[in-house]
């Protein structure tokens, strides 16, 4: 009696749960070599790199839906494994500027984004800058800010906004940084775009220009531009648009006590397709999380066959349209929650697990998680017992830190729950050089490393499923963690 006192006393002094055999049980089913095999399959050549409603995608959808089927999970979408939606394909046409007869073309000369309806040429005056407490009101114009390199604008676009501008123009100063801008991001926008939104004018509209761009709108060298010089210009935007179906994948596991409280564990399937003639594979963005996902799945579909299912009902759901701005997520909670929200606990999605990081390179147990403690303190400290107990991986909050640049808590699908004021946690292995490339292939995926990154995931899971209080949300989106 005495040791199983001090025993329990050691628990509650360290923050440790004791120990679930079955737990670690039906973790040890989720394995490197079942994770590579499901991997080499998605991530193959074949599957043409699984963009949002091409043949790739299509085929990763059924091959994710009969593993489903194989563990016997419920198909909770009227009897279908599939939540099929359409989105609005938009083919970009003719951008240009035109200035008597010369005209700039777009993708070449500038880099233009918006999710604006266009009209045709259209004249549109430009303003440079003008910074402080009295700045004017722009009434329709396009306001020009010059900077070294992107990043840091938002509030001087929100300021310029607030004060009548239609579009924003950045000058990059620096013709490297424009020039790498151009060769990134160009390709991908010049290919068709993706929304679950018609165009819509209120939309912004940003284009991104050099100083000898710039120079030629204003019909001086940019050093000349002053603070308030005006120019007009003659714009023009087309874009075709048609719907295109794509669909979410979804499998349940119903609960054996409180079947009505779900959990979401998520991943996103898409990736973005060939570019240039070159496949783009995704292994990692996010094969890794999506296989991971199945691997999860599948040991919880052995406990359950083992009388051990979880109390609470888990959906595992992969979705579509990430890569497009996590459009699947968000049809599923604005448009069509299968599940009502309010019953909806927690949220785990696992976006690139697979690799190992610079900063990480000596140490690769690790992993970024990124929201624990933005909506649940309960959630956040559930999360590090888990760890404790079972995986000692290095929890990694870098990226959690509210002034974080990559502002990556807003960027994968979690976030359209934590926007509903559900819990989440975000699990990430942090950014690498073949991201958005076609290197990112799967002899370069760590699978050890990525089954240690599954199991702890499956072990928060198995915790927030099995415990006898739901996982509260103290906190709303939005306000200050106390970090």
């Amino acid at each position: 009696m005495r040791k199983l006192t001090y025993a329990l006393g050691l628990i509650v002094a360290f923050g440790l749960l004791a120990q679930d055999k079955n737990a670690m049980k039906f973790a040890k089913t989720i394995t490197a070599d079942d994770l590579k095999e499901h991997l080499t399959v998605l991530a193959s050549d074949e599957y043409e790199g699984r963009e949002t409603g091409k043949k790739g995608q299509k085929m990763a959808a059924e091959y994710i839906a009969n593993h489903f089927k194989s563990l016997g999970f419920e198909a909770p979408v009227e009897g279908s494994y599939f939540q099929k939606f359409n989105l609005t394909e938009s083919t970009i046409g003719f951008v240009y500027f035109k200035k008597g007869e010369e005209k700039k073309i777009g993708f070449d000369d500038f880099v233009y984004y918006s999710k604006a309806e266009t009209m045709g040429e259209e004249y549109i005056k430009t303003v440079m800058e003008v910074e402080g407490d009295d700045m004017r009101a722009y009434d329709g114009a396009y306001v020009v800010f010059a900077t070294e390199q992107m990043g840091g604008l938002q509030e001087k676009i929100d300021q310029a906004k607030e004060k009548g501008a239609a579009g924003f123009i950045v000058v990059l100063k620096n013709d490297d940084e424009f020039n790498s801008v151009v060769t990134r991001f160009g390709p991908y926008l010049k290919r068709p775009s993706l929304g679950l939104d018609s165009r819509d004018n209120e939309a912004d509209k940003m284009i991104i220009v050099n100083r000898e761009l710039a120079g030629w709108m204003y019909g001086k060298a940019f050093e000349e531009i002053k603070a308030g010089d005006e120019a007009e210009v003659i714009f023009n935007a087309d874009y075709l648009d048609k719907p295109i179906g794509t669909e979410n994948v979804l499998g349940l596991l119903k609960g054996t006590e409180k079947p009505d409280e779900i959990l979401v564990i998520t991943s996103h399937y898409d990736h973005v397709g060939i570019i240039n003639g070159e496949i783009h594979n995704g292994a990692d963005d996010d094969g890794s999380g999506t296989v991971s996902v199945l691997e999860i799945a599948e040991a919880f579909s052995e406990a359950s066959k083992k009388k051990k299912g979880p109390k609470r009902s888990i959906l595992f759901m992969t979705v579509t349209g990430e890569e497009k701005g996590l459009l699947g997520s968000r049809y599923y909670t604005d448009t069509d929650p299968i599940f009502p929200l309010e019953n909806t606990v927690v949220n785990l999605n696992i976006d690139m697990v697979g690799r190992v990081d610079e900063a990480h390179a000596e140490n690769p147990d690790y992993v970024y998680l990124i929201g624990s403690d933005k909506l649940s303190q309960e959630l956040h400290e559930l999360s590090e017992n888990v760890n404790k107990t079972y995986t000692n991986l290095e929890l990694d909050y870098t990226y959690n830190d509210e002034n974080d640049p990559n502002r990556f808590y807003y960027r994968s699908d979690h976030y359209n729950f934590a926007k509903n004021n559900i819990p989440i946690i975000f699990y990430f292995n942090g950014t690498h050089a073949d991201y958005h490339k076609p290197t990112d292939t799967v002899e370069k995926i760590d699978f050890e490393t990525m089954e240690k990154r599954a199991r702890l995931v499956f072990y928060t899971g198995w915790e927030i499923a099995n415990r006898p209080e739901r996982i509260k949300a103290d906190k709303k989106e939005g306000e200050d963690s106390g970090e």
